[in-house]
């Protein structure tokens, strides 16, 4: 009977440790050392944009080809594409996290890289707004700074009420970008096709999924009243002009009433934290 009680006694105790030792390791995740990296590798235009809105950008050690805002984060040391990764790439840098967009990779180097310690936070990056809040949450909580997080999103949400006060002409729209093969317009479940929605307007080529080729006879059929194209597809083109004159697009009601802009690639494309910025650009333009 002793040796039993002395034995219930040396489990209960026992357990109390280990319960105790669990407090401890929550208390020190949730701790400022948790939040304590310093050598951060941001991956997605939006996901590096977030970080400098956060004015965590001085923690970055380099980023992404798509990450184009603020120039700052042009400045950075690049790791390639944030959807083809290179493993020794990154670990040139030292990174001790990386703050990664849901579509990057390829997962077997993320894998990789967890496997030697570092790191990785993956982020929500869907098209939409909701997804958009999602990201600046994930991005504000990988880095420590939670208040910055919810003060960035009731910004972005303020500003959104606002823009969308401003008038503006429902017309029929339509996203084209040229990255150096066949022009491609940005179909349903795009962040384009999301913007659109926010800023009123109509996109013609949702009947399509992501981004497809589009040819001059079918840019010609969806007789889109206004034309949206990023800053770099223009300037491949030789400016503004030259891609409003290619064929198929001067052949649009769009073209005939003057309405073919260019937009910057990341503020067009990224949903990130000038998103009402991005609105306001269109809605002013579809007047």
């Amino acid at each position: 009977m002793a040796r039993l009680a002395g034995k219930l006694l040396s489990d209960t105790t026992g357990g109390m440790m280990l319960r105790v030792l669990a407090v401890l390791l929550v208390l020190l995740l949730a701790s400022p050392l948790a939040a304590a990296a310093e050598r951060v590798i941001s991956l997605g235009g939006s996901v590096t944009e977030i970080v400098y809105a956060l004015e965590e950008g001085d923690r970055l050690v380099a980023d992404d080809a798509s990450s184009l805002y603020p120039e700052a984060a042009t400045q950075l040391p690049r790791v390639g594409y944030y959807r083809s990764l290179s493993l020794e790439g990154v670990l040139s840098l030292r990174p001790d996290l990386l703050i990664v967009s849901e579509n990057a990779g390829p997962p077997e180097v993320l894998e990789r890289l967890r496997a030697m310690g570092v790191s990785v936070v993956t982020v929500s990056d869907r098209p939409g707004v909701d997804s958009l809040y999602e990201r600046v949450r994930d991005v504000a909580a990988a880095l420590g700074v939670e208040e910055a997080g919810e003060r960035l999103r009731a910004r972005i949400e303020a500003s959104l009420e606002n823009v969308a006060a401003a008038s503006a002409r429902h017309r029929k729209a339509l996203i084209v970008i040229h990255r150096g093969g066949p022009l491609l317009s940005a179909g349903a479940g795009t962040s384009a096709d999301a913007l659109l929605a926010l800023s009123g307007l109509e996109n013609v080529a949702a009947g399509g999924q992501g981004y497809k080729p589009l040819s001059e006879e079918a840019m010609v059929a969806l007789a889109p009243e206004m034309i949206i194209t990023t800053t770099m597809s223009a300037e491949s083109a030789g400016g503004l002009a030259a891609f409003a004159a290619r064929p198929g697009v001067a052949a649009t009601p769009a073209a005939d009433e003057g309405r073919v802009i260019a937009v910057d690639d990341l503020l067009l494309l990224g949903m990130g934290p000038r998103v009402a910025e991005a609105v306001g650009l269109l809605r002013e333009a579809s007047n």
